[in-house]
C-alpha cells in the first residue's frame, strides 16, 4: 500500500453509516484518507462510490479484513490519526456467530491498538463503543407512562445515565465491544497510546442502510415507505435517545481535536433526554411524515434488550464543546427524505426542514 505524500487519516469502517459520514467530512477539511473497510455489509460500496465521486484524490480505500494484522499495521503506521469505527455491530449476529463476532470486535480493536502501540509516535485512536457496555439495566426501576418506560430516579429521569454506571456486559456482542472498550482505555494508561472511548446510542441519519438487526431508525422508515409492516419486539415501548449522525461526527472530530485532555477516558454519546423516544412515538411519526399508518407485527422481546436508555450526555458537552443536537422529529424527517430519493420511493409528505447548520448540527 502506498500511503500519500503527506500522512492520510485512518477510518476503519470508513465506508460504513458512520464512517463513510466522518470520512466526508475529514476529506472536505482537506485531508487525505485512509477508508479501510471489508466492503461486507450491504450498501457500503455505494457509500465508498459516493465518497471517491465526491473527494477526488482524497480517499484511498484498502479494502480489507480488521482481523488482517499485517495490512492493518500498514494502514496504522501510515497515518496520523486512527478512527477504529470497523465492526460487527448486530446482536444477533454476535448470538448466531460468537466467535466471529469476538475475532471482529476485540481482536480487530486489539490489532489497532498493538498497531498504534508499535508506533514511534503513536497516533490517536478514537473508538466507537456502544451504550451496551452497561448492559441491560435490569436493576433500574422504571414506570410506564405515556411516552414509555422512565426511570423512576428524578436524577436519571432528568438527564440520563451517566459514565459512572457500572459495566455490565450482556451478550456476546456486549462482550466484544465491552472487553475492547476497556483495552482502548488501558492502552491510554499503560502504554501512552492517545486514545478515547465513545459510547454511543442510536446513531441516525443519511447513509444509514438500516435493517431489522442494526439501524432501527432508518430500518422502520425504509419499511413505512415500501409500504411493509415494522416487528416490534416486545412492547414497543423502549426509550432510546437518538442522534443525528452530523452530531456524531462532530463528538469524533472533537475527540481527536482534544485527545491531549481526553485520552484514557470514556464518554457517552447520544442524543440525550430532549431526544429520547419510544419505539412507538417513532412510528407514530413516520405515520405522520408519510401520511399513512404504520404496519405493526408483534414479537418477543429480544436478549438483552434495554428497556429504557438515555444517555447522559452533560460530560461530553463539556469536555469537548459540542453544541446543539439536531432535535429528532427534524433528523429523522430528513432521513426519510433521503432514503425515499436514494430508494426511488415516492417522496413523504412535504415538511418544513431547516438546513442542516441552522438546527445546531
Amino acid at each position: 500500500m502506498s500511503p500519500p505524500q503527506h500522512r492520510p487519516i485512518l477510518v476503519t469502517g470508513g465506508a460504513g453509516f458512520i464512517g463513510s459520514n466522518l470520512a466526508d467530512r475529514l476529506a472536505a477539511a482537506g485531508h487525505d484518507v485512509l477508508v479501510y473497510d471489508s466492503l461486507a455489509r450491504p450498501g457500503v460500496g455505494a457509500n465508498l462510490d459516493w465518497l471517491q465521486a465526491r473527494h477526488r484524490g482524497r480517499i484511498h480505500p484498502v479494502v480489507a479484513d480488521i482481523r488482517d494484522a499485517a495490512l492493518l499495521r500498514e494502514a496504522v503506521q501510515a497515518s496520523s490519526a486512527v478512527f477504529h469505527l470497523a465492526a460487527q455491530v448486530a446482536v444477533t449476529t454476535s448470538l448466531d456467530r460468537p466467535r466471529e463476532d469476538m475475532e471482529i470486535n476485540l481482536l480487530g480493536t486489539f490489532n489497532v491498538l498493538e498497531a498504534a502501540h508499535g508506533c514511534e509516535t503513536p497516533p490517536p485512536v478514537i473508538f466507537a463503543s456502544t451504550n451496551k457496555v452497561y448492559g441491560d439495566l435490569g436493576d433500574l426501576e422504571l414506570r410506564l407512562d405515556a411516552e414509555g418506560y422512565v426511570p423512576v430516579d428524578p436524577a436519571i429521569r432528568a438527564h440520563g445515565v451517566d459514565e459512572r454506571r457500572p459495566l455490565d456486559f450482556h451478550t456476546p456482542y456486549g462482550c466484544s465491544k465491552g472487553a475492547a472498550d476497556q483495552y482502548v482505555l488501558d492502552h491510554a494508561r499503560s502504554f501512552g497510546v492517545p486514545a478515547a472511548v465513545l459510547r454511543m446510542s442510536c446513531i441516525y441519519g443519511e447513509r444509514q442502510m438500516g435493517t431489522e438487526d442494526q439501524g432501527w431508525v432508518a430500518h422502520f422508515l425504509i419499511r413505512a415507505l415500501e409500504g411493509k409492516p415494522i416487528t416490534l419486539y416486545g412492547d414497543g415501548q423502549q426509550v432510546r435517545d437518538v442522534l443525528d449522525v452530523q452530531n456524531a461526527v462532530d463528538a469524533y472530530l472533537a475527540a481527536w481535536r482534544n485527545i491531549d485532555t481526553v485520552s484514557g477516558r470514556a464518554f457517552n454519546l447520544g442524543g440525550g433526554p430532549p431526544n429520547a423516544i419510544s419505539l412507538r412515538m417513532l412510528i407514530a411519526h413516520i405515520g405522520e411524515l408519510t401520511g399513512t399508518p404504520v404496519q405493526i407485527v408483534e414479537a418477543d422481546w429480544r436478549p438483552g434488550d434495554q428497556r429504557y436508555f438515555v444517555a447522559d450526555t452533560r460530560l461530553a458537552g463539556e469536555a469537548l464543546g459540542l453544541g446543539a443536537k439536531v432535535p429528532w422529529r427534524i433528523g429523522v424527517a430528513r432521513l426519510a427524505c433521503w432514503l425515499a430519493d436514494e430508494r426511488r420511493l415516492p417522496a413523504p409528505r412535504s415538511f418544513a426542514v431547516p438546513p442542516l447548520r441552522a438546527v445546531g448540527a
